[in-house]
């Protein structure tokens, strides 16, 4: 792995911190979004991620501000590109704005450049062909809050080369991740895949009135020895995400979800209960 200079597409909350973490572990960083007021945000982000990094993981004011030093900006992607080993993809979930944004980068990008997406929903397979370098292409998937939940998923697509399968895996462990290879296409990676189930079986406990979030969280915790229950995570993701995902399958025809959204709108996002960042969920902060 040669890797030294790392753009980052997005500077939403996920693409702001594998922005200051690659950054943090001495990668050149260019931060890449669509205008200057969104990168003004993003640098008020950075900020406060210094602060973050000094209590979580007592970094020091000056590998904090090192980092921060590191970090361009810039809104014309041809610029944001043009000396990058690697382009970490962290924009919107949604199909056609991606597959526009690897066909523009494909065309600007120089030719040793590599292409991975942050993606959590979607597979690579799907963007492998606009990219015009299917071979250079897979994911890279963070966790939030990354620098205390440092894993890296790395995904293989069929088209991709094991050297860059490789070299992406010691790109994550070089910045502070555990790097988790996938060696075949899963909608999920390993995470999603072992936690949706758990979350959506909790949830079903509850609306159908089996137990209240208090209790089905102790039995996860006490009878596993897990640090927190589904509830709880629930309320870390926020639970719009859930109300978001239960009225999609809802209006696939899932009455189970229906009843699941209907509950969560009345009960929790009517009333202000959004989880962690408003102060109360299914539990208070």
């Amino acid at each position: 792995m040669n890797y030294k200079n790392i753009t980052v597409a997005g500077s939403g909350i996920l693409g702001s911190q594998i922005a200051f973490q690659t950054a943090l572990k001495g990668f050149n960083v260019s931060v890449y979004d669509i205008n200057d007021e969104v990168l003004a945000r993003a640098k008020e982000h950075f900020k406060c991620l210094m602060g973050n990094y000094q209590k979580d993981l007592i970094a020091t004011q000056e590998e904090v501000h090192t980092a921060y030093e590191r970090i361009t900006y810039s809104c014309d992607l041809a610029a944001a590109v043009a000396d990058a080993d690697l382009v970490i993809e962290a924009i919107p979930e949604v199909v056609q704005i991606k597959t526009d944004f690897y066909t523009k980068l494909g065309q600007v990008a120089p030719e040793k450049t590599i292409f991975a997406t942050n993606t959590s929903t979607l597979l690579p397979s799907m963007f492998a062909q606009a990219t015009g370098r299917p071979e250079k292409f897979l994911a890279l998937h963070f966790a939030n809050e990354i620098r205390k939940n440092n894993t890296a998923e790395i995904m293989k697509h069929a088209q991709t080369d094991t050297k860059v399968f490789e070299d992406v895996i010691e790109f994550a462990k070089a910045i502070g991740m555990v790097a988790l290879p996938l060696h075949k296409e899963q909608p999920g990676y390993i995470l999603n895949s072992l936690l949706v189930p758990l979350l959506d079986t909790a949830q079903s406990l509850l609306i159908d009135e089996v137990a209240d979030p208090e209790t089905i969280d102790k039995t996860w915790r006490v009878a596993t020895g897990a640090p927190l229950g589904p509830f709880a995570i629930l309320d870390l993701v926020g639970i719009t995400t859930a109300y978001n995902i239960a009225s999609v399958k809802a209006k696939e025809g899932n009455k189970h979800s229906k009843k699941l959204a209907h509950f969560l709108r009345t009960e929790y996002i009517d009333k202000g209960k959004l989880g962690v960042a408003t102060g109360e969920g299914f539990f208070k902060y």
